[in-house]
């Protein structure tokens, strides 16, 4: 995720939603940069779904394929 696609993420908050839960920091971060589309919101958001546990991201990932 070196390029943060901005159509993609309120796709991958729900995701993130549904395997981390609505309050787990990386979803909040990045039901944040979705809805303000910031620079600053959008680097914080990079940077919480880098700390997820790899499984995790790929969870994500693969709902967003479906």
């Amino acid at each position: 995720m070196d390029v943060i696609d901005r159509d993609a993420l309120p796709r991958l908050a729900k995701a993130l939603a549904f395997i981390c839960g609505a309050d787990h920091p990386a979803t909040q971060a990045l039901t944040r940069a979705a809805a303000s589309g910031a620079e600053a919101d959008l680097k914080k958001a990079r940077a919480a779904f880098l700390k997820l546990k790899s499984g995790e991201r790929q969870a994500a990932f693969s709902m967003l394929q479906d």
